[in-house]
């Protein structure tokens, strides 16, 4: 078992000011429907140093539903049309969205991506008018995860020690 810092965070309205632009024009960012071959692969390469498993944990039936449901959107940010990055929301619909995985891959950190697939990414989230998007994150994420959320919009509202599965 191990103990983690978990931070959750929320915004009650959609972000504010002009759009991110791109910082880098071989890209672009999509809302796909992935099948699950295509999926993972993506979802190891951005989380799997943050020891992300949720999904690997998921059965391969499970997994498939969880992708096909119209609540389920999955924007993949893509470079010279290689996939290196997602912002993967349940609960689309909803009142209550939750931003589940976020990240792009380590090679490409620190350029701007990351903060310019969010942005896009929560501008078309919130065209389905929820009350609010929320998230946790936690001391396994990426040293810059907390901020980044924060200058994208999110308020902080709790914070508390959770104990996971080592």
């Amino acid at each position: 078992m191990v103990d983690l810092l978990v931070t959750y965070l929320h915004m009650t309205e959609p972000p504010r000011g002009a759009p991110i632009l791109t910082p880098d024009l071989g890209t672009s960012i999509t809302r796909e429907m992935p099948c699950a071959e295509a999926y993972l692969p993506l979802y190891r390469a951005v989380g799997d140093h943050v020891k992300w498993d949720h999904r690997l944990r998921m059965s391969r039936d499970e997994l498939t539903q969880f992708l096909n449901a119209a609540s389920t959107h999955v924007y993949v940010l893509r470079r010279n049309n290689e996939a290196v990055g997602l912002c993967e929301f349940e609960g689309v619909g909803r009142p209550d969205i939750e931003l589940v995985h976020f990240g792009v891959v380590p090679a490409i950190q620190g350029r701007g991506l990351g903060r310019y697939l969010l942005d896009r990414a929560l501008r078309a989230v919130w065209s389905y008018g929820p009350r609010r998007i929320w998230l946790h994150t936690d001391t396994n994420d990426h040293r810059n995860a907390l901020a980044t959320y924060m200058r994208a919009g999110f308020e902080m509202y709790r914070r508390q020690v959770e104990t996971f599965p080592d």
